[in-house]
């Protein structure tokens, strides 16, 4: 299909800088990311186009979608990685980090998923990732806030999957496990876990997805990765 037209939210980092990373040189990529310095950093490190974004706000998903629009004219598929770790029991996690949670993890990937969708409806076809993880199917103890807002954003996949009624607009969902990026240390939080899997080799598969053509025979909805070695 040529060069086509990817936006990559929480793509300053971790999983979302690998996937840009692997799209750049084919593709015409935008990142979005809510710390000015990491956007102007990864712009100038790709070459690609880049936005401030926070994801809990909904005007300024909206703007930056529609500036990308204005940009390039199209979107071909949306990677939906931002994401914010709430590591810890109930207990010891404060209001105000389990508000910010919820803010990005749930109304974040929200209005990501309204927006994307606009577009990819107006356009007739389109390709959207959610980022998951893999505590959605597998509880894990100490992490009942973030499984609980990534469940959320899955629960939402399913829903919007079914209610496209075609494969040329795909809402899809990947699970991976636990990986070493700055989730955790973002909110000073230790990457505690020994099993891994590295954001390069997630980002294949995220870039897979987003590379299907409209055409393509695909379950939209699919839970394509579930697995990481520990279970």
């Amino acid at each position: 299909m040529g060069a086509r037209t990817f936006v990559v939210v929480g793509g300053t980092s971790g999983l979302g800088l690998a996937a840009a990373r692997l799209l750049v040189d084919e593709h015409r990529v935008a990142v979005l990311g809510d710390v000015p310095d990491e956007v102007a950093t990864v712009v100038d490190e790709l070459g690609c186009a880049g936005q401030i974004c926070d994801v809990s706000s909904y005007e300024q998903v909206r703007d930056a979608f529609a500036e990308v629009v204005d940009r390039y004219d199209v979107i071909d598929g949306v990677a939906a990685c931002a994401s914010m770790w709430a590591g810890g029991d109930l207990a010891a996690l404060s209001p105000e980090r389990i508000r910010r949670a919820v803010e990005i993890n749930a109304l974040g990937t929200t209005y990501v998923f309204k927006e994307a969708l606009h577009h990819l409806r107006r356009q007739g076809h389109g390709n959207l990732v959610y980022i998951g993880a893999l505590a959605v199917t597998k509880p894990r103890p100490g992490i009942p806030i973030y499984r609980a807002t990534k469940s959320y954003g899955s629960s939402l996949v399913e829903s919007l999957a079914e209610a496209q009624h075609s494969n040329r607009i795909k809402v899809m969902e990947l699970h991976p496990g636990p990986m070493p990026t700055r989730l955790q240390e973002r909110v000073g939080d230790e990457f505690l876990d020994e099993i891994y899997a590295l954001p390069e080799q997630v980002a294949t598969e995220v870039v897979r997805l987003l590379l299907l053509a409209p055409d393509d025979l695909y379950v939209s909805g699919e839970r394509v990765l579930r697995a990481d070695g520990r279970w």
